[in-house]
């Protein structure tokens, strides 16, 4: 087992590392901005390094900084936690290259899948269901190719940049007239953004659901899956509340994509934790691309396995076999996950300030990651996520409830939160019959 791991993120993440290292008695480094000096994981961390001032460029997301503080605490893994340096190629080679174990995939997958041309191309030679597209990048140069391809794939379809994430670089077209300029728009976005002006085609699909398939596997040949999650409830492509398994799919159609899936795994010879997400539409999956690091709405899968996904990347990074079979993996009742985001209820901005009084809610199957307490400042400087809540229950309708009740516990004192929405929407109709698509939300605000 690995001795020391710097934690190289912050907030409820790291928080949730720190646990699963403590746990298995590992000891742990915090490095963290001169803005965080007050996160309860610095405080429980058995050492801490502050690796630069509040910008996340000059502390976060800089490599050379938590190398350093690897070295200088005589650390043997780095973990990047999501966001931040998580799917960064660049810093898991590097990582590697110092001498230190990277808790992730290795740097030549993270490349390829973060990529999401070459993403699509992997996934197709796997078995992977995809949707239909371009099979490979678009010339803004040829319009006479890309009109052509558009039309193969038949309108509407979307354009989107290679390189992008988290909902940018993405355009959809309805008519031939306009594809030009959205061609060039899209690549003059992509380059700005991402550096990168390559772009692709996709058929889009007019109302399908967000479904994803969590992977483990060990880069030694073996790989399993712990089913589906369904986070289609999203506002401007991010996800609001999460949920495990994914309602109302064909157990047939979801153990064959899950399957492909772990097949995938195996032939990339992927390590650690993974996610493939798919739109799903009419009872087809088409894969969109595959997040090579642990999810926000893990927990939700952790609640209903029993599989307690970070300690498993931390056995694979220290060299072990995958510890479970997939006949090992049982599935037991149903989760939901809301988001708590430290954000105005009416305008979607970030709110931060100081916490006067935090209070979680508890109970049979509640769950709360948060790294707040009272008194605790929340910075202007990073996501607004402040916390995460998450229930369980032998059936769906239970864990709901026990989410409206939780929701009615739940007392973060001294900033505004999103709390009143999610109260909402686990109370709205649609939502409470599951399956509802990625547009519903953005409509029932208004949105479109």
């Amino acid at each position: 087992m690995l001795d020391k791991v710097v934690i190289a993120n912050r907030g409820e993440i790291a928080l949730r590392i720190l646990r699963a290292c403590r746990e298995l008695g590992i000891k742990t480094v915090a490095v963290h901005s001169s803005a965080d000096r007050e996160l309860m994981h610095v405080r429980l961390a058995d050492e801490s390094v502050c690796i630069g001032p509040a910008s996340s460029k000059l502390s976060y997301l800089n490599g050379p900084a938590i190398i350093a503080a690897a070295e200088v605490t005589d650390a043997v893994g780095i973990h990047p936690g999501f966001g931040f340096l998580s799917e960064n190629a660049d810093f898991a080679e590097q990582v590697e290259k110092s001498g230190f174990v990277f808790i992730g995939p290795t740097a030549d997958v993270i490349r390829m899948m973060g990529d999401k041309v070459s993403a699509i191309r992997a996934m197709k030679e796997a078995g992977v269901p995809t949707v239909p597209g371009s099979d490979g990048p678009v010339a803004q140069d040829d319009p006479d190719n890309f009109h052509a391809i558009a039309k193969r794939i038949g309108y509407p379809i979307i354009i989107k940049a290679a390189a992008g994430g988290g909902g940018r670089g993405m355009r959809v077209v309805h008519s031939d007239a306009h594809l030009n300029n959205a061609i060039h728009v899209t690549c003059s976005e992509a380059l700005a953004a991402f550096g990168d002006a390559t772009v692709y085609m996709e058929k889009f699909l007019e109302n399908p659901r967000h479904v994803e398939i969590q992977v483990l596997g060990d880069g030694q040949g073996n790989a399993i899956h712990l089913g589906a999650r369904d986070c289609s409830l999203q506002r401007r492509h991010q996800k609001v509340i999460e949920e495990a398994p994914a309602p109302g799919i064909p157990e047939k159609i979801l153990n064959a994509v899950a399957e492909s899936c772990v097949q995938a795994c195996i032939k990339l010879n992927y390590r650690g934790a993974g996610t493939f997400e798919f739109l799903y539409e009419n009872e087809q999956f088409f894969f969109i691309e595959m997040n090579t690091r642990v999810q926000v709405e893990h927990p939700v899968t952790e609640m209903i396995t029993g599989v307690d996904i970070v300690k498993e990347q931390l056995y694979i990074a220290s060299g072990q076999k995958l510890r479970l079979k997939q006949s090992d993996v049982k599935f037991r009742g149903h989760a939901f996950e809301c988001r708590i985001n430290a954000e105005d209820p009416t305008t979607f901005m970030p709110c931060p300030g100081k916490v006067t009084h935090f209070h979680p809610p508890g109970g049979p199957g509640v769950r709360v990651d948060s790294h707040l307490y009272s008194g605790y400042t929340v910075p202007p400087h990073y996501d607004s996520m402040i916390a995460k809540l998450i229930t369980h229950g032998e059936t769906r309708e239970e864990a709901l409830m026990r989410m409206r009740q939780a929701l009615d516990e739940l007392v973060v004192a001294g900033i505004r939160t999103n709390q009143n929405l999610h109260r909402e929407l686990v109370r709205d109709e649609a939502f409470k019959k599951g399956g509802v698509n990625i547009h519903y939300l953005e409509k029932k605000l208004g949105m479109k």
